[in-house]
Formats: structure tokens, sequence, C-alpha cells
């Protein structure tokens, strides 16, 4: 039997964040307030003291216990994202060639993440550069703050 779910609503500066952990891990971030918050959970306590220092370009690379769960296909992609360094992008078609899939299949797996932010979905772009869909707070424009907080000398909000 699963423990039950502990969530954590944190500001950040892409509008508020909801964390939900269970039976140790991290199975949910959101780009919204949800839920009330059990925010003496160890585990949301980490994951929010990563996430400011993330903010804070003190962290490159979270490190925290995750609860991926999805089809064999969408793991594939989450870990491959998971790879992907801070500051740095990959395209959909750079995935689906790693993992033996097809860019429309790997941006679909894109949009079912459900740990953004941590499992970098925001640094997976189009071919030409683009910056093609993002699920989260305010879409493409939540997509280019994060790209940019990261590499801040790359002009990805004009023209947005």
């Amino acid at each position: 039997m699963n423990a039950p779910l502990a969530r954590l609503t944190l500001n950040s500066p892409v509008g508020p964040l909801t964390l939900t952990a269970q039976d140790g891990a991290i199975c949910a971030v959101r780009f919204a307030q949800s839920g009330p918050d059990n925010s003496d959970n160890p585990v949301l306590q980490e994951a929010a003291k990563q996430i400011f220092s993330y903010f804070a370009r003190e962290l490159k690379q979270f490190d925290l216990p995750l609860n991926l769960r999805g089809s064999d296909h969408n793991l594939a992609v989450w870990q491959e994202m998971l790879t992907i360094p801070y500051g740095e992008t990959l395209t959909y078609g750079d995935i689906a060639q790693r993992i033996g899939s097809n860019p429309r299949a790997v941006g679909t797996a894109c949009g079912a993440n459900p740990i953004p932010l941590i499992v970098p979905c925001h640094r997976v772009i189009g071919k030409d550069g683009t910056l093609v869909g993002f699920s989260g707070g305010d879409g493409k424009k939540t997509k280019a703050r994060l790209l940019d907080h990261e590499a801040p000398t790359l002009p990805l909000l004009a023209g947005l």
C-alpha cells in the first residue's frame, strides 16, 4: 500500500510550483498551486532547498529520489532528458535517435513528463533551435525563461 501524498508549494521565478512526494520520492511537479501543504516532509524539504539553489544558480544538477511512472518509451525519454547538462539542449530528434524512436513520440513523452524542471524537458528543443511546446506555466514563455536562466547569453525570449 502506498503512503499518502505529501505536497509543498513554492514561489519561484516562474510562478508557483507544487511538489508532490510519495514513498520517499518526488512523483510530480506542477506549475501551479494545488492541494494542502505537508511542509514537514523531508523529501519535499530537500527538493525545495535544491530548487531554490537551482534558481540561485548554485545548483546545476538535482539529486533527488524520483518516482517516475509511465510507459517504457516515456521512461526511456525521461531518463535521456536527465542526461542533458545544465545550460545545454538536445532536439527531439537527438533524443529519438539515441533511444530508437521518432521525434513526435519524444515530444509526446516530454509533454507527459510528471516532474518538469527536475526532469528537464525544458532543455528539449525543435530541430531548428525553436522552442517547441511546453506544458508548464506560461508554456513556451516559461520554457524560454528556464533556458535563459541556465544560459543567459542565448536570445531565447525574442519573439515570444
